[in-house]
C-alpha cells in the first residue's frame, strides 16, 4: 500500500500558495484494510476515508466510465489494482493531475508541472467530455489564477460538451455551488469570460449572456457595453472583498436591460422592473439561497433610486427605507447601498471615485431608526384609544421629519 497527496495541495505547494485542504490518494488497498488501519468511511459513491487523526481525506486509488448524462452517470471501479496513473487519468486538468511521494518526490505523468509554468488550463483526457461540472470548474480556476489561460484544444473540447447538451444536464444545485464559489474568487469576470467562450454561459445564465451587446449612454458609461459594466460591478465588489449576497447582487443588478427594446437603446427606462424579474426567475431556477435572492432582488428595483438619492424628498426616502424593510433588516439595505456603489464605480473612469449616496442613505436611515415608536404609539392610544390607525401615520409623520430635519430636504 502506497499513498500519495494529489490534486490542488500539490498544484498550490507548486505555485507557493497556501494549501487549505490536502487529499491523498491510497494505491494498492481494499476498504476492508482501511478499517482495519481505523480509518472512517465517508464515500457513498466511491470509497473515501477520513484518517484517524488527522482527518484528512484519503481515497482508494480509481477509475470511472461514464453510464449516463451529466456528471452523475458514472460506474466507479476502486481495486488494489489501479495504478496511480490511472487515478490521475480520470482528472479534470493537468495542473490538478500531479501527486506528491511521502519524501517530497512529484509524480507528473501528464506534464502538469510544464502547463503550471505556463499558466495553462490543459484537459487531462477526452474523458473530461464525460463530466460537464468540469467545464465550471475550469471556469472558476480562472477567476482564481491570474494570468491563466485556458487552451485552445481545451476550450474546443468545453465547446463541443455545450453543444452536446451535456451543460444541459447539471442539476441546478451544483451549478449554483461552482457559480458562488467562482463568485468568492479574486476576479470573477473571469469565471463568466470562459463560460462565454465556450458556450455554457448562455445555457446556464442565459440572462446574464443577452447582456454583451446591449449598449448604455456613454456620458453615463463610457464603457458603453452592458456586460463589461457588469464584470467591471463584479470584480470591484470582489477586490473590496464583499459578500456573496452582494457579489450575486451586483452581478445580476442589471438583467433588465437585455430585456429592454432594442429601439430605446441606449436608453433603458424601467430596467430596474424588468430586472427584478429576471432575477426571481434565475434565483427559481438555480435554486439560489433565500439571502442573496432577497438582496439581488431589492438592489435591481432600487439601485436607479439610490444613485438619485440626493434629489429624493424625505417623505420618498421612508418610502424606500419602507419597500426594502430596512427598518426590521438594517444591515441588509447597507449591504444593497453597497453593491449600489460598485454599481456606481464599475465605469471606465469612476472606479476610484467616492460614492457619498450610501452614506447620506445610511445617515438618513440612522436619523428615522431614532424615532420612538413606542412612545409614539402609547401617546396616540391614550389620546386616541378608538382609532389605531393613526400610530403608524403619527410614527411615519415623525420619521419623515426626523430625515428632512437631518438631510434637509
Amino acid at each position: 500500500m502506497k499513498t500519495y497527496v494529489v490534486g490542488g495541495a500539490v498544484r498550490d505547494g507548486l505555485l507557493g500558495l497556501p494549501v487549505q485542504d490536502r487529499d491523498h490518494v491510497v494505491v494498492g488497498a481494499t476498504p476492508d484494510e482501511m478499517l482495519a488501519m481505523g480509518f472512517r468511511p465517508v464515500g457513498k459513491d466511491f470509497p473515501v476515508f477520513l484518517h484517524p487523526q488527522t482527518h484528512e481525506e484519503y481515497a482508494l486509488a480509481r477509475t470511472e466510465r461514464k453510464t449516463g448524462p451529466g456528471y452523475t452517470g458514472f460506474e466507479v471501479h476502486a481495486a488494489p489494482d489501479v495504478t496511480l496513473e490511472q487515478d490521475l487519468g480520470r482528472r479534470d486538468v493537468t495542473i490538478n493531475a500531479m501527486a506528491m511521494t511521502d519524501g517530497g518526490d512529484i509524480v507528473d505523468p501528464f506534464n502538469g508541472r510544464a502547463d503550471l509554468s505556463a499558466k495553462i488550463f490543459r484537459h487531462v483526457s477526452e474523458a473530461f467530455s464525460e463530466d460537464p461540472v468540469r467545464i465550471l470548474r475550469v471556469a472558476r480556476f480562472a477567476a482564481r489564477f491570474a494570468g491563466f489561460a485556458v487552451a485552445p484544444e481545451t476550450n474546443a473540447l468545453m465547446r463541443s460538451m455545450v453543444e452536446a447538451g451535456e451543460v444541459d444536464a447539471l442539476v441546478p444545485e451544483r451549478v449554483w455551488q461552482e457559480l458562488a464559489r467562482g463568485l468568492m474568487e479574486a476576479t470573477p469576470s473571469r469565471m463568466f469570460s470562459v463560460l462565454r467562450e465556450c458556450g455554457a454561459l448562455a445555457r446556464i445564465l442565459p440572462e446574464l449572456d443577452a447582456l454583451w451587446g446591449v449598449p448604455q449612454p456613454a456620458l453615463h458609461h463610457p464603457e458603453i457595453d452592458t456586460g463589461v459594466h457588469v464584470m467591471m460591478v463584479i470584480d470591484i465588489a470582489a477586490k473590496d472583498g464583499a459578500s456573496l449576497p452582494v457579489r450575486f447582487a451586483a452581478l445580476t443588478h442589471d438583467l433588465g436591460k437585455a430585456a429592454t427594446p432594442s429601439s430605446m437603446w441606449p436608453r433603458h427606462h424601467g430596467h430596474e422592473g424588468l430586472s427584478v424579474k429576471l432575477v426571481e426567475q434565475v434565483c427559481r431556477r438555480l435554486k439560489v439561497p433565500n439571502d442573496c435572492r432577497e438582496l439581488a432582488v431589492i438592489t435591481a428595483r432600487e439601485h436607479g433610486n439610490v444613485a438619485r438619492a440626493f434629489e429624493l424628498r424625505a417623505a420618498t426616502i421612508i418610502n424606500l427605507f419602507e419597500r426594502c424593510d430596512a427598518f426590521r433588516k438594517p444591515q441588509r439595505f447597507v449591504d444593497m447601498l453597497l453593491a449600489c456603489s460598485f454599481d456606481s464605480r464599475g465605469r471606465t473612469g469612476f472606479e476610484d471615485r467616492e460614492v457619498p449616496q450610501g452614506a447620506y442613505l445610511e445617515q438618513a436611515l440612522a436619523a428615522a431608526r431614532a424615532v420612538d415608536a413606542g412612545k409614539i404609539a402609547m401617546e396616540i392610544a391614550a389620546h386616541y384609544p378608538d382609532q389605531p390607525s393613526r400610530i403608524p401615520e403619527a410614527i411615519r409623520a415623525a420619521r419623515v421629519k426626523r430625515v428632512a430635519d437631518t438631510t434637509g430636504r
